[in-house]
């Protein structure tokens, strides 16, 4: 028996199809004491992992100078939505040499093949 059979989980429409390399928007829902507001974090995504109710996927981004990355799960309620901005051109599925990279170097170049569907 696993997780996935106890647990009958919906997808949530609002997250777009995406892959490693791709530049997304995430929409996180906020809860600060009664009130609950939406905050965007957007970066590359560097990694996704699993399948089912526990997968997660890591979202880096650079912001004043010092790299942020942020792992979500895909089946989250604080999750509410997940935009795709830019489809990326990467040769694999782990993306961890950008953290040792800034500038020029760190930049991804844009698939415009995947970009027209």
């Amino acid at each position: 028996m696993d997780l996935n059979s106890i647990a009958l989980v919906e997808r949530n429409e609002k997250i777009q199809e995406f892959s490693p390399g791709d530049t997304v928007k995430v929409t996180i829902r906020i809860r600060e004491g009664e009130r609950e507001r939406l905050q965007a974090f957007q970066g590359d995504v560097i990694r996704t992992r699993g399948n089912g109710v526990g997968s997660t996927f890591t979202v880096r981004r650079v912001s004043y100078g010092v790299g942020v990355e942020r792992t979500f799960a895909y089946y989250s309620p604080t999750l509410d939505a997940v935009d795709l901005v830019r489809h990326g051109k990467v040769r694999r599925a782990r993306l961890y040499y950008l953290r040792d990279r800034y500038g020029k170097s760190a930049r991804i170049k844009e698939d415009r093949r995947r970009s027209r569907r």
